[in-house]
């Protein structure tokens, strides 16, 4: 009794640091605390899990330590180099494979529990058994597909799946068809009904993000870290470990809390998520085939940087991809230092995950006030003076204002065009993620300078500096 009392004490004190930590992660100043606090507490969780004893019928067993270590050492080694040698790129896609991975485990100890006491199980811990599996399955096979597609493996175009909607529709059926009928027929072949059920799960995961498109995926990455922390929690309810249930009932929370700012930043709606309502790409009128896109010289465009009294940066993957935050932080103090009022516009889904800017620029040592969020920076940009577009594309697209014919048409934009000049930085006249041109390029505003982020900024940090 004594050391169940301490294992508990030991879980309400992990807890109370992931609760902590996420916290301290609302903000980039004490993000980095959050997350050691988090770790810390995810330490003395697997710690005090250690000497958890084993229930089985009238029997306790100890842990088998040989299988704890063995995991701890293969996986904490993978991990440890995976995030000693991934770039801040690649970032997305390191998400989606541990989101993967969590579903993955979900799926193992579901499929144990009911492979082992199907016939005996009552209604509760059959749900819960089933709950770890299908969204376990589901985050698995769909974190991997947006894992390809990120990395650029897979396009868009490579799985095509006929009238989606209705297709998930179905399989969602399957899915509780196949539950129910497994329950009934628990003793007899219940489990080869659940097998059917997992079948159907890991092709949903596919068919679920098979039709979201590039541009839409910070959305669906929330998504998906939130169905890996609801099949950590109902894995937690299985074996009736309280760490597990509350650090994946913090995930899932904060993952559909995330999932719903993504969908209304781009006015999209969460069922249309998970029915695989969204449009992979698009072309759309007004793709402004007839422009003529305006290019301007590196000097040009330090001597208006240098001279104005306010600038606006907008950074995109371009950005992340050149790695360019540290040169555009350069610039920033150059202009700054002769009393430019220089901002950055974030907008919530720009780059591959939901703050992939901000990690970005926090990386750079930008100071966190300067980021403006999409509703400050559309209300600051009509009295600045020249904005800088590095890498971005959709987030800046006009078409989401006017084209009703455009896949983004409705998604709230930053609107660039309002200020006095707008000047894009870009290896080409290429369209963006969501595969649709961009009528801004040939605004009459606007102006083009084309090559690598980095190679681009660094040029004109040193035409400002001769001046």
């Amino acid at each position: 009794m004594l050391l169940e009392s301490i294992t508990d004490l030991a879980y309400l004190v992990g807890a109370i640091a992931f609760v902590w930590g996420l916290r301290l992660l609302s903000s980039p100043d004490s993000a980095r605390k959050g997350n050691i606090l988090a770790a810390i507490g995810m330490a003395i969780g697997i710690g005090a899990t250690f000497f958890v004893k084993v229930h089985t019928g009238n029997e306790t067993t100890p842990n088998n330590l040989v299988w704890i270590f063995g995991g701890l050492i293969a996986g904490g080694g993978i991990g440890w180099v995976a995030a000693k040698k991934v770039q801040m790129t690649a970032m997305p896609q390191m998400v989606s494979i541990f989101n993967g991975l969590g579903g993955a485990c979900a799926v193992v100890l579901g499929l144990a529990e009911l492979n082992n006491a199907l016939s005996d199980m009552g209604g509760g811990a059959f749900f819960i058994a089933v709950l770890a599996l299908v969204i376990g399955g589901v985050a698995f096979t769909g974190s991997l597909l947006a894992f390809g597609k990120l990395e650029g493996f897979i396009k868009d175009s490579t799985i095509r799946v006929p009238q989606p909607q209705l297709f998930n529709f179905v399989l969602l059926a399957g899915i509780i068809a196949s539950a129910v009928y497994a329950f009934m027929h628990q003793t007899t072949d219940g489990m080869t009904w659940v097998l059917v059920l997992l079948a159907i799960s890991l092709v949903y995961g596919i068919t679920f993000v098979a039709p979201i498109g590039g541009a839409d995926m910070p959305v669906v990455i929330s998504l998906l870290n939130s169905f890996s922390g609801l099949s950590a929690a109902a894995a937690g309810l299985i074996y009736g470990n309280n760490i597990m249930i509350v650090g994946g009932i913090l995930v899932g929370a904060s993952g559909t809390i995330l999932t719903v700012l993504m969908c209304e930043a781009m006015n999209r709606s969460l069922v249309n998520v998970l029915i695989g309502g969204f449009s992979a790409t698009g072309g759309g009128a007004g793709t402004g085939e007839d422009g003529i896109a305006k290019e301007i010289t590196l000097n040009d465009l330090a001597i208006q940087l240098y001279y104005s009294n306010s600038v606006m940066i907008v950074p995109g993957y371009g950005l992340a991809v050149a790695q360019a935050q540290k040169v555009a932080k350069e610039l920033d103090d150059l202009l700054s230092g002769n009393g430019v009022d220089v901002k950055y516009a974030i907008h919530p889904v720009a780059g591959r995950m939901p703050g992939h800017m901000n990690v970005l620029l926090a990386e750079a040592d930008v100071p966190y006030p300067k980021l403006l969020d999409l509703e400050d920076a559309n209300s600051a940009l009509p009295s600045t003076d020249i904005v800088i577009i590095v890498g971005a594309n959709d987030v800046v697209n006009p078409s989401a204002e006017d084209d009703p014919s455009s896949s983004i048409y409705g998604m709230p934009v930053l609107k660039v065009w309002t200020a006095a000049h707008v000047v894009v930085l870009k290896r080409s006249m290429s369209p963006g993620y969501a595969g649709i041109q961009n009528p801004l390029f040939f605004h009459d505003k606007t102006k083009m300078l084309f090559g690598d982020a980095k190679d681009s900024l660094n040029n004109l940090v040193g035409e400002v500096k001769n001046l």
